[in-house]
This record gives structure tokens, C-alpha cells and sequence, in this order.
């Protein structure tokens, strides 16, 4: 009986070791090469997935950028817009300066003494360096320049003594330059400039009825040579490095203000909005006075006559900007359903624009986009 029970026990200890040595040799070379395979398949599931994450990530990303920007530039437009005619004299008997920049220039009221003109553009500007035929914006106002300056203003009663704020940073200093606006009594008269020049110098003006005055600049040692501040918009492929995620072909949005020192636009050029294809300028009119829109044109000096300042203040009553641009950058998943885009309104007051004109060749892998701008100015009377 004992010899039956140490035999039982001699082969449950010899089993137990064969288990034990088996399992401590591991595994066999065919069993690693199989794991290696299928761990090479995870792998390279796994690395495209997360290609595909982050090429995702990557557009989601600059396709943000790109509305952030947009936003920006389209705010600082619109108030720009809404702006036009703040501060303007509606009568004055000097000539003044203006824009000395070619192109610009053709936007000029100046050098007669002719009203400024709150707002005008051209239409499909040819000139070198611009953007595929884009429209050409300009706003003229005292409060559009760079500077605290151009956003303070006071009443200077027939006491001489000029109105104060409260708190005192929102007051003008005494070397500031400036324009004295007299509000007159007829129609003739009315929104006359008396002067322009330093603060200080306003106060020995006063006569027997109330007047405004508008800071323009911050002090300098040449007289104002605009009695406004100008902003010209415009789209351009000079003046800047193109972002490389831009197509061929598209520029950027400028907001250029002219220099006071000058007329130029030296150190006051400002981009706004990367890979502009497009921007189309129109605007509604009431040209009857009743109310209600007559029509819709376009604005362009260079073709036919166009609107007196009093004739803008009277008719115009909204703006329409159109601007055609490319969301992130170039995505060769995608392929843009559209094509020509519509900027604008119908022609001849926007045109379809052919994408395929672009010097890219995978125009149709962008993702097209228009903006709209549509505002009401609340400065031109």
C-alpha cells in the first residue's frame, strides 16, 4: 500500500516539473514571429489613424486661425464703415492736402476746396501688386486712425473755455492737433470748418455760438495736412510675405491710413486678412428720398460722375462689402463643389469669379469661402 501511494506521488511530482519546465521555456520562434506580425498590423493601424488625427487637427486648426482672422478684420471694417462722415466739415473755403500714393490719389478731394467725401471706391482696380481686379475702399472720418487722439472731442462754447470730461484721459491735451467745426444755422453754412491746428490755439476762436471741437493727431511740428483722417482698403500680393498656406494668386487685405506728415502711407499699413482672392464694394441708395432703397450701385471714380459729398450724405444708406478667401489651407481630401463664386451681388454690382484663374493649380482643393459685410453708416448727417 506504501509503495502504491509513493508511486502515485513520484508521478504527480514528475507532471508538476514537466509543467514547470515547459512553461519556463517560454515561447517558440514561429509563436514570436506571428505576435510581431500582428503587433506590425496594430502598429500600422494605429500610426495612419493618428496621421489622419493630426492632418485633421492640423486644418481644423488653421481653418480656425482663419475665421479668428476674419472676425478681426471684418469688425475693424465695419466699424470703419459705420464711422464714414464722423467729424467731416460739410463746408470749408482752404484747399487741403491728401493721398500722395498713385492709386490713391485717385480717390482724392483735395487740392480744391471741395467737401471730403465720407466714403467711395473703385472698381476692379488693374494696378500692379493688386489682387485679381479687387475693389479698392475709402473712408474718410477723424476718428480712423491709429490713435487717442482722433476719438476725443469737445465743446467749445462762446465762453472760450472748452468743455471737460470726466475722467481726464478722455480729454484732449493742449498740444494736440485738431479741427474746430462751427455747426452754422443753414444749410449753407452748416458743419463749417473755422480752423484747424493745435488744442490750445482753438479756445481764442470762440465767437458767439457753440462749436465742436475734433482731435485729429497727436502732437507734431507740422501742421494737420488732411483736416480728417483717411483709411483706404484694399487687397495686395506686395508689401508682405504671403503666408505659405495661402494659394497662389491671393493677396492680403490692407487697411492703410494716411499719413497726416505727409500723405503718404509710410509705417501706417496694417494687415488685416491673409489669401484674398476677391473684394467687391456696392451700396444702396435712396435716391428719392423717401425712405426706402431706389437702387444699388456701384460707387467707381473711374468711370462716369460721381456722388458730391452732400449727395452721399443724402442717398447713401448701406454698404456692402463682399470678401472671397480660402478657409485653413490646402486640403488634397477635398475637393471645392463651386466654381465660379459669386462675390456680391450679381454684375455689375460683384461677378462670379473663376477660382481656375488662380496661379494654383489646386485651386479646387481649398475650402472657398465669402464673407459678407453689410452695414448701415450712422455718421453721415
Amino acid at each position: 500500500m506504501g509503495l502504491q501511494r509513493a508511486a502515485i506521488y513520484t508521478h504527480r511530482y514528475d507532471h508538476i516539473e514537466e509543467t514547470m519546465m515547459k512553461r519556463e521555456a517560454g515561447f517558440s520562434l514561429i509563436e514570436l514571429l506571428i505576435t510581431m506580425v500582428i503587433m506590425g498590423f496594430v502598429l500600422t493601424l494605429g500610426s495612419d489613424m493618428f496621421v489622419g488625427l493630426l492632418r485633421g487637427y492640423k486644418q481644423q486648426s488653421k481653418i480656425t486661425e482663419t475665421n479668428i482672422e476674419g472676425i478681426v478684420a471684418l469688425e475693424l471694417l465695419r466699424r470703419d464703415i459705420a464711422s464714414a462722415g464722423y467729424g467731416l466739415p460739410w463746408s470749408l473755403s482752404t484747399a487741403y492736402n491728401e493721398a500722395t500714393n498713385a492709386v490713391a490719389a485717385v480717390y482724392n478731394d483735395s487740392p480744391t476746396n471741395s467737401p471730403p467725401r465720407a466714403i467711395v471706391s473703385g472698381d476692379n482696380i488693374t494696378a500692379a501688386g493688386y489682387v485679381n481686379g479687387s475693389d479698392y475702399l475709402v473712408i474718410k472720418a477723424v476718428n480712423l486712425a491709429q490713435n487717442d487722439t482722433c476719438t476725443k472731442w469737445t465743446i467749445l462754447p462762446n465762453t472760450g473755455i472748452a468743455s471737460s470730461w470726466t475722467p481726464t484721459s478722455e480729454n484732449l491735451a493742449t498740444t494736440d492737433r485738431v479741427i474746430l467745426i462751427s455747426p452754422g444755422s443753414t444749410a449753407a453754412n452748416s458743419r463749417t470748418l473755422v480752423a484747424s491746428g493745435i488744442f490750445s490755439a482753438m479756445t481764442a476762436l470762440s465767437s458767439d455760438e457753440t462749436s465742436v471741437i475734433y482731435g485729429v493727431a497727436p502732437a507734431d511740428a507740422n501742421p494737420l495736412w488732411m483736416p480728417f483722417n483717411r483709411a483706404d482698403y484694399y487687397v495686395k500680393t506686395t508689401g508682405i510675405t504671403i503666408p505659405g498656406r495661402c494659394a497662389s494668386g491671393t493677396g492680403v487685405l490692407y487697411k492703410a491710413i494716411v499719413d497726416q506728415s505727409g500723405g503718404g502711407f509710410s509705417g501706417n499699413v496694417f494687415p488685416l486678412f491673409d489669401c484674398i482672392a476677391d473684394m467687391q464694394v456696392s451700396y444702396d441708395l435712396d435716391r428719392n428720398g423717401d425712405g426706402t432703397i431706389s437702387n444699388t450701385v456701384v460707387l467707381n471714380d473711374l468711370l462716369g460722375t460721381p456722388l458730391t459729398a452732400q449727395q452721399l450724405r443724402d442717398q447713401l444708406k448701406v454698404v456692402r462689402v463682399y470678401i472671397l478667401a480660402h478657409e485653413g489651407q490646402r486640403d488634397d481630401n477635398y475637393t471645392n463643389p463651386t466654381n465660379p463664386i459669386l462675390v456680391g451681388q450679381s454684375a455689375p454690382l460683384g461677378r462670379n469669379f473663376d477660382l481656375s484663374s488662380l496661379a494654383d493649380p489646386k485651386w479646387q482643393h481649398y475650402r472657398w469661402k465669402v464673407y459678407s459685410l453689410i452695414v448701415r453708416p450712422n455718421n453721415l448727417r
